[in-house]
């Protein structure tokens, strides 16, 4: 049984975050992951990199990016107990942009107010994630004692907010 999450639900833990693992596809077809800060803007997520990294060379030349955003679960009072962490995860495309074609605003947000100049901007770029279909969820949504249950904690939400 797979829980139907609303979009809105997702979308708001999704933006509670800023840290995410961003997988995509290297040049030789081999699959590779980095961890990723991001910053969420309209239902794009944005990601500041240098301009001659490898995830942009990849993303270049594969667009298709996977992102698994990882939600932290405690138990109060009870922190020295392991619980495993909530995670939605989904399919994107991946666009390499100038960091002047993004917003202010976004940039901004991506910066954490970080304050850029001209030879800062011109060192880095900005990769713009579009989610798409379904997001895939684990313990969002569900109590955390029900996480103890497998097949109660899984769940799916549409990417668009219209959808379903």
């Amino acid at each position: 049984m797979t829980l139907q999450l609303s979009s809105a639900q997702v979308w708001k833990e999704i933006k509670k975050e800023l840290f995410a693992v961003l997988g995509m596809v290297t040049a030789k077809g081999e699959a590779h992951t980095i961890g990723v800060v991001y910053a969420v803007h309209g239902h794009k997520l944005y990601i500041a990199t240098g301009k001659d990294t490898w995830k942009v060379r990849h993303i270049r030349g594969n667009p298709h990016v996977s992102m698994t955003v990882t939600i932290p679960k405690r138990i109060p009072f009870l922190p020295w107990i392991k619980i495993p962490a909530a995670t939605i995860t989904f399919s994107g495309m991946g666009t390499v942009l100038n960091p002047k074609k993004v917003g202010k605003d976004v940039l901004h947000s991506l910066l954490r107010g970080l304050e850029t100049d001209a030879e800062m901007l011109a060192t880095m770029c900005v990769i713009e994630v579009q989610p798409v279909d379904d997001f895939i969820t684990y313990g969002i949504g569900v109590p955390m004692m029900t996480m103890r249950h497998p097949e109660k904690e899984r769940g799916r939400a549409p990417v668009a907010p219209n959808e379903r």
